[in-house]
This record gives structure tokens, sequence and C-alpha cells, in this order.
């Protein structure tokens, strides 16, 4: 039997043990995030969906990855301080991990064995194609900002294409479906 999601052991960005055990009973979505990625923005969409739903029970939680174009070249700090100054981030972040590549980190592996096909995922491919970006092959990670949705059960209920925002209404029925259940 697989370990569950809870189990897997996390560093914060701030270099304390973590888990998303720490979380247990709220719905999560964990995005793998990048500070120079043209989907950056979506750190804004992302801050205000926490806002707006975290007393519902949502947490958004950041796990910064530099495996798409060096676009998280920065240390944890320098990460912390962007997220901080550029978009008032205030929803967890975790130390920076691996999400494609030889050494996908445990918590992906297991949120893309659980989840291996995303959401709205033809148009990014396509257009990482059209920019001459070979695509990570599926089911791995295909590119930052793509998002799992976990229920409150510990449960991968969704995964969403790196460019759906966060105020697609396909993520935010599933968000409030999660947080209904």
């Amino acid at each position: 039997m697989t370990a569950s999601v809870y189990d897997i052991p996390l560093t914060t960005i701030d270099g304390a043990p973590a888990s998303l055990g720490d979380y247990r009973g709220k719905v999560l979505l964990v995005v793998n995030t990048a500070s120079k990625c043209g989907l950056t923005p979506q750190y804004e969409g992302l801050e205000k969906l926490y806002r707006e739903k975290k007393d519902a029970g949502l947490e958004v939680l950041g796990f910064p990855a530099n495996n798409f174009n060096g676009q998280e070249p920065g240390s944890e700090e320098e990460i912390k301080q962007f997220c901080a100054l550029t978009y008032d981030v205030s929803f967890p972040m975790f130390a920076k991990i691996n999400v494609a590549g030889a050494d996908v980190h445990p918590l992906y592996r297991q949120l893309i064995a659980a989840q291996p096909v995303a959401t709205g995922e033809g148009p990014m491919r396509e257009k990482l194609l059209g920019f001459n970006i070979e695509p990570n092959p599926a089911p791995g990670i295909l590119w930052n900002f793509e998002k799992f949705l976990i229920g409150k059960d510990g449960k991968v209920i969704g995964r969403f294409a790196p460019d759906t925002a966060a105020d697609d209404a396909g993520l935010r029925q599933a968000i409030d479906a999660a947080l209904a259940a």
C-alpha cells in the first residue's frame, strides 16, 4: 500500500520540517511555482483564491521548482522575498523541489501516479511546441503552475493544466465541490 500524501516529508520555504499532514482535513491546491515564467502572474490569482476560500478550508500550497527553462533560479530566501514583495503571497510556500526529471520529489511522484492526466492540457502543450520547447512527456508535469486538487480525505481528486487560471470556472467548481464534501 502506498503511503498517504500526508506522510511524505517536506520542508517549508523557511527550512522547517513539514508534511501535507499538517493540513489534514482541508482541501489542498498543490502548485509547482516559478518566479520567472510567463505564468508567474498566476501568483496573484492564487493568492486571491486563497484569501477568498481559506476560511472555508482551502489551502493553496506553493512548491517552487526549477525544472522548466531555469525559471526558478533563486534561493528559498529570494523566492520568498519575490513572492511577498511582488504578489503579497500569504499562502504556504515550500522549499524548492524537482517535479520533473530523474529525481522527481516523492510527493510529485505520488500526485502524478494518482492523477496522470491534467484537465485542459492540450493548448499549453501546443504553445510550448510553438516556442520550440519540447514538453515533458505525459504523464509528467507539463510546466510551471500545474495544479493538483486534494480532498479533505487526502485523495487526489483533480489535476489542472499549467495555464488553468485560479479563476477558471472548472477549477473553482472542483474546489467548491471538494469544500462541500
